[in-house]
């Protein structure tokens, strides 16, 4: 996974939209947005602001999909709890989910070394067309992992791969699909291809050219390219669509990162994070590993949008499932928005400034 910093890179004004959480509440009265406050809550989940409007059976049911991946003896034990319930209680009812967090872990506030709110970003699993033989539309050339490689090797950068892809990979192309399409595809990590006869295959990151990652939004804004509050996935790639050929290459050349990857059948679901698990829309984040661990519980709060059409706000409980090479901080996070393309826009559309708080299982 990569996160889609090509939104999120961007700067500009604020601008006014409209509050839709990502988890919808239950019936009743929907609580703002809450102020973000560096202070800790309580020791109880129940302390955390909107705590009350979470849907807690979905979050419940998120936690028991994943939580095998939890490596710690408190996790683990709140994992096998969590099991137990869904076994004997057909069914489990949000009374029941929210009691399970209530009762078996206690709340630690994430912190920024300065006390400043961090930052939200999304992904999501594109769907695109793709093609088994390359023509003018379909030129860029999907690359198998290059043989003998290994985690942390320097290969060429983007523009020299991309001038001869075959002597770097060595082997024929997977696919073909459009340039743009293929970039947004390398930055998210992974996608869903449909061929031209309707056969449907999932491409998974295999490997990468050991280089940096490089956000393109920014310098498209400075260049005059985009607008410094225009800059959401939608924007970028429909840029990219309509200048496509040398003068796009260009200007996706800033990212020197490439990525090289692997082809299945598409089973239909979403796809595995970093820990090996499906990730559940909305329920899933990526993390940098450096300060969580695969299959921590997080409660998240990220307030005001700075892009346009950007929602509100996103708040509730989500699951560290996954990583990406620029999510880096304790308090920075990549919110995972499911597959397609109502996804991806929603999820180019997220830079929002955010507070974390880490649920620690009860021994």
């Amino acid at each position: 996974m990569a996160t889609l910093v090509l939104a999120a890179c961007s700067s500009g004004p604020m601008v006014p939209v409209t509050s839709q959480p990502v988890f919808p509440p239950p019936a009743g009265p929907v609580s703002p947005p809450p102020t973000p406050d560096a202070s800790p809550p309580a020791d109880g989940p129940a302390s955390l602001a909107g705590w009350a409007y979470e849907d807690h059976l979905a979050a419940f049911n998120a936690w028991t999909d994943g939580c095998s991946v939890a490596r710690d003896a408190a996790a683990r034990a709140q994992c096998d709890r969590a099991m137990q319930i869904r076994q004997t209680s057909r069914p489990v009812t949000p009374s029941m989910a929210r009691a399970f967090f209530e009762t078996g872990f206690v709340v630690v506030p994430a912190r920024t070394d300065d006390g400043e709110p961090g930052l939200l970003t999304a992904y999501f699993a594109p769907e695109y067309q793709a093609r088994r033989r390359p023509d003018a539309t379909f030129d860029a050339p999907v690359l198998a992992r290059p043989a003998g490689w290994s985690r942390g090797q320097t290969l060429p950068d983007r523009a020299a791969i991309e001038a001869a892809p075959q002597a770097v990979s060595g082997q024929a192309p997977l696919a073909w699909m459009r340039a743009e399409d293929l970039f947004f595809m390398q930055i998210q990590g992974s996608g869903y291809l449909t061929f031209e006869d309707g056969s449907k295959a999932r491409a998974s990151y295999a490997a990468d050219n050991g280089r940096t990652f490089v956000g393109i939004a920014r310098p498209m804004a400075q260049q005059g390219l985009l607008p410094a509050n225009g800059t959401s996935g939608e924007a970028i790639r429909a840029w990219l669509a309509a200048h496509r050929g040398p003068e796009a290459r260009r200007v996706m050349a800033l990212n020197p990162r490439y990525i090289f990857f692997a082809m299945a059948d598409d089973d239909g679901g979403d796809p595995n994070g970093a820990a090996g698990v499906p990730l559940p829309a909305h329920r899933a984040i990526a993390v940098d590993p450096a300060h969580w661990r695969y299959g921590d519980v997080v409660w998240i709060s990220a307030d005001g949008g700075n892009l346009a059409g950007a929602r509100a706000s996103y708040q509730g409980l989500v699951m560290a499932l996954d990583t990406g090479s620029a999510i880096r901080g304790p308090v920075r996070a990549d919110l995972y928005m499911g597959r397609g393309e109502a996804a991806g826009e929603e999820a180019g559309a997220v830079r929002h400034p955010l507070r974390m708080w880490r649920l620690v299982p009860r021994p």
